[in-house]
């Protein structure tokens, strides 16, 4: 799997937690999956994912969006 299927999977895994814990924990969890949004939005415009630095640094192969 490369960089940005990491991200991809990643992304997607901490928006549905979000949204599953904000229906069966506390509303306020639904922020978990905004945050994440507003970190795929500002990755979009400035190129800068933590979470690619952090795939990197485990070993991923690298893809296209993120060098």
């Amino acid at each position: 799997m490369n960089i940005d299927r990491a991200v991809l999977v990643f992304a997607g895994c901490v928006v549905l937690l979000g949204i599953v814990l904000s229906l069966t924990v506390h509303p306020w969890w639904i922020a978990l999956s905004a945050f994440a949004g507003l970190n795929m939005i500002q990755a979009a415009f400035t190129g800068f994912c933590p979470a690619a630095m952090l795939f990197k640094a485990l070993g991923a192969r690298p893809g296209n969006a993120f060098r």
